[in-house]
């Protein structure tokens, strides 16, 4: 109570990390089952950074506020806590004041058809719910969206004094691209050095990043698995998991190597005994977006246990990452660049050309088996829903099925889940599945 009456804004803060602490009790009471003792390292991991940021407030040590897509092995190699903005709306997404906060930002003056992530993150900083960090990492993609936010943070009256820095991001994916973020991000080091008085030891970031090269390796790995049929998880572990602890919890830590290692000796046990989430798998999903966080419990099991219809990949486990070269200092700022800007989900289909949506479902759709491609249509993902109906001619192409749902991944009041289950049930059956 002590640190809420000095720091209110991290009133917030302190009832998630209850919340999730509250989980993980209900989780370890399923501890025998091999995927929740993974579930119950992924809490932990949550509850490590959570814990993090406390202390630093506490004790008055440096912390930033940043994104997944700014290169967090940086932080890591600088031992720097990090919290992203918008991470209330994802990772707090089940508790249950989630719809009054939307409505709170509704009556803020915020309209209803921006982004809700974007939304909630505004109301959270304008209503003093946010952690106030010693630099601010900002983002200028890879919507609108984004910089529509930071604008915001930048005139709040407790925000406006904190150090800001914004990368610049480059449309294309090409060389000249790629060598003009890597400055970018060492542009960014610089700025976190000056505010934070952390400085960045090259040998240190070395370490860390070959860790996280090994995350990433062995989550390629788990990818593979996931090509078996039946496939060994579901929406329920994997793909929210493994980029939650690669790019957010523990980017380039020894702890997430050994996360990753329990989800492939898993996943490898699954596929030898030909185990799925669902006694029979009918309908191999491509879920391409992120998930529908207001309301993935009321859903996403339903679709298994009504449809055998399951979730083998979507767009946050989707793997198109290379191994960074960490030969030489410039090897390592180029391989970070291009991570983090060519291969970073949501990023890397959202800020360039429309083909970056086509070619990844060709990929995933032929290396997967797939059988329906769903496009959400989250109403805030407007830079998507410019591009259904090339999606739709690809999936055309392919000679296999598309819908485009139309939903509020947050708010399940915009469509209700009883709407969306009656929609995609009608596709089912006028495609023949399932």
């Amino acid at each position: 109570m002590a640190l809420i009456d000095k720091h209110p804004e991290m009133a917030r803060y302190i009832s998630e990390l209850e919340w999730f602490k509250f989980l993980r009790e209900q989780t370890v009471a399923t501890i025998e089952i091999p995927e929740m003792q993974l579930q119950v390292k992924t809490l932990d991991s949550l509850l490590k950074m959570y814990g993090r940021i406390i202390d630093a407030v506490e004790n008055d040590k440096p912390f930033l506020s940043s994104y997944y897509c700014l290169a967090p092995e940086l932080y890591t190699a600088m031992n720097l806590p990090y919290y992203m903005v918008m991470q209330t709306p994802f990772l707090a997404s089940s508790v249950p004041y989630l719809l009054q906060d939307i409505d709170a930002a509704e009556e803020m003056g915020l309209g209803n058809d921006l982004c809700t992530a974007i939304r909630l993150s505004i109301y959270y900083v304008e209503a003093n719910l946010s952690p106030l960090p010693t630099c601010a990492l900002n983002l200028l993609y890879p919507c609108d969206g984004a910089p529509l936010l930071h604008e915001v943070i930048k005139r709040n009256k407790r925000w406006r004094n904190i150090p800001m820095f914004a990368p610049d991001p480059p449309y294309y994916m090409d060389e000249r691209s790629l060598n003009y973020f890597a400055g970018e991000l060492r542009k960014m080091v610089k700025f976190i050095e000056k505010n934070t008085g952390r400085k960045l030891d090259l040998d240190k970031l070395k370490d860390t990043v070959e860790c996280s090269n090994q995350m990433f390796r062995l989550w390629d790995e788990y990818n593979q698995l996931r090509r078996n049929v039946p496939s060994p998880h579901g929406w329920g572990i994997g793909g929210p998991q493994c980029f939650s602890q690669a790019w957010v919890y523990e980017a380039g830590t020894p702890q997430g190597v050994d996360w990753f290692k329990k989800l492939v000796e898993i996943a490898e046990l699954n596929v030898k005994a030909g185990v799925g989430p669902v006694p029979e798998e009918k309908i191999r999903l491509f879920w391409f977006d992120l998930l529908p966080f207001g309301w993935v419990f009321e859903f996403l099991p339903w679709l298994e246990s009504e449809w055998g219809a399951v979730m083998v990949m979507d767009m946050f486990a989707n793997f198109p990452y290379t191994t960074i070269d960490t030969s030489s200092e410039e090897k390592m700022w180029l391989g970070l660049a291009k991570r983090n800007l060519f291969d970073s989900p949501m990023v890397r289909q959202a800020r360039g050309v429309a083909d970056n949506f086509a070619n990844d479902i060709r990929r995933i759709v032929k290396d997967y088996k797939i059988d329906v491609v769903v496009w959400p249509g989250h109403m805030g993902h407007k830079d998507g829903s410019a591009t259904v109906g090339i999606m739709r001619e690809t999936c055309r192409d392919l000679n296999v099925p598309f819908i485009h749902l139309g939903l509020d991944l947050f708010d399940k009041r915009y469509s209700t889940p009883d709407q969306i289950k009656d929609k995609i049930s009608q596709f089912f059956r006028a495609m023949g599945l399932g």
